[in-house]
């Protein structure tokens, strides 16, 4: 199904039952996979790739020439999985050097006039709410970083995380936790977040105790990493959130 004005350049290749909306353009080195909707004015270009199952809402632009001032050519990807949501206005660059990649997991949320700049890596079923992501972000699976938010360049959002609205991020929120303020700071643990996904109420408690070592008894961030390891019990959430604190390379938003 794709409609009269709508220009598909030769090359492109589109997966089975593809909706093709009007005025949409794709470019000659990308791939559609199948059952993908495009409702009307989207473009994408580049060498895209998307899976199967992804809706796409008008004035998203996919896959454009990264941003970054250091692009030198090359072949630079963009990749997205299955069952995306992506809204009205979104932009998603693509990778700044030769055979980089952007890429986007799976079951993701991203709204209206979302941001995904270059070499970004976004897990799967977050939710991106109007939010800006400068290059080089991660954001691990079941973040939701939330309405008008940015995040810094080689920032990190740790699974399970949320980013309170209006929030600037220049450190790492680590997971299972909440970051709010300008610039941010980690408040609690995602409380709501981990028992909607059925997180058992004794993890949250080791969770809640994590969260009193690093940002409220200690002020060095190792010393805090060991007493987390010997004091409470072991688990993957917490083993988790012990990696992720480790290898930290801006910091914690403490």
């Amino acid at each position: 199904m794709i409609h009269p004005t709508a220009i598909i350049q030769s090359g492109a290749q589109l997966g089975t039952d593809c909706e093709i909306g009007p005025y949409c353009v794709i470019g000659s080195d990308v791939l559609l996979g199948d059952r993908c909707r495009l409702h009307s004015h989207v473009v994408i270009d580049g060498h895209t790739v998307l899976g199967s199952d992804n809706e796409i809402f008008p004035f998203a632009s996919v896959g454009s020439k990264t941003e970054d001032l250091k692009w030198r050519g090359g072949v630079t990807w963009t990749r997205i999985g299955d069952h995306n949501t992506i809204r009205e206005c979104v932009t998603i660059n693509s990778a700044t050097g030769d055979g980089e990649a952007t890429e986007i997991g799976s079951h993701n949320h991203i709204t209206s006039a979302s941001h995904i700049g270059h070499n970004s890596v976004i897990g799967h079923h977050t939710i991106l709410a109007s939010a800006g992501l400068a290059g080089h972000v991660l954001v691990e699976d079941h973040a939701i970083v939330g309405g008008k938010s940015v995040v810094h360049q080689f920032c990190r959002v740790g699974a399970h995380a949320m980013v309170a609205g209006f929030a600037r991020v220049v450190q790492d929120v680590p997971p299972y936790m909440m970051a709010e303020g300008h610039p941010a700071a980690t408040r609690t643990i995602n409380k709501v977040g981990l028992e909607r996904r059925g997180v058992p109420a004794e993890t949250q408690l080791a969770l809640r105790r994590a969260y009193k070592i690093l940002f409220r008894e200690e002020s060095l961030l190792e010393r805090a990493l060991q007493r987390i390891e010997t004091e409470l019990p072991a688990g993957p959430e917490l083993t988790h959130l012990v990696a992720f604190c480790r290898a930290s390379a801006r910091g914690l938003c403490r």
